[in-house]
């Protein structure tokens, strides 16, 4: 059996999960989340915790219990209160604001890039500089987080761009200038 499959996962008062033939639903506050489950496990509601067995020994179905054990957990903890990434701008000039529902960068661009609103997605902006994106499904805020990194990827040799905050960029050393003599 999987380790992490065996831990059940403990469901707070706020949050309903229901549980049919191969789908599991979890609603909260925040939203909710859909998705299937393969028929070589079983789910269990047993009070507060919600328990997850495979039916197999096998490396393949081992491997789907963990998964899966812990897609459910991220949901449950997804719906109660929002998954968010931070991205940072940085960059003389560069800055970011919220338009409506969409993120406008000015990023060195002769244009402002605009980055439309996804559903189940939330943006924030912190200052002028700093991007919160907010949701309840913790793979789709990891997933728009790096589409709006790679709108302007860190530059390697002054690290200007965007970046997830608390991010290390090794900065590439320029180019050296030869020191010159005076011939005589």
């Amino acid at each position: 059996m999987s380790k992490i499959g065996n831990i059940p996962v403990q469901i707070p008062e706020t949050i309903k999960v229901d549980i049919n033939q191969d789908a599991i639903v979890v609603k909260g506050v925040e939203g909710e989340l859909r998705f299937t489950v393969p028929k070589v496990l079983q789910l269990k509601q047993e009070g507060d915790k919600l328990l997850i067995k495979a039916g197999k020994e096998e490396k393949k179905i081992k491997s789907l219990h963990g998964l899966y054990r812990q897609l459910i957990f991220n949901a449950v903890k997804g719906v109660g209160t929002p998954w968010q990434k931070k991205l940072e701008v940085v960059g003389t000039g560069y800055n970011v604001k919220l338009q409506g529902e969409d993120l406008v960068f000015k990023i060195g661009y002769s244009h402002p890039v605009i980055f439309k609103k996804r559903p189940q997605i939330k943006f924030q902006v912190e200052g002028n500089n700093k991007v919160v994106v907010l949701g309840v499904d913790k793979q789709l805020v990891g997933q728009i987080a790096y589409q709006i990194r790679i709108l302007k990827p860190p530059d390697a040799y002054k690290g200007k761009g965007i970046r997830y905050e608390g991010e290390k960029i090794k900065l590439k050393p320029g180019k050296k200038v030869k020191a010159t003599t005076a011939s005589a």
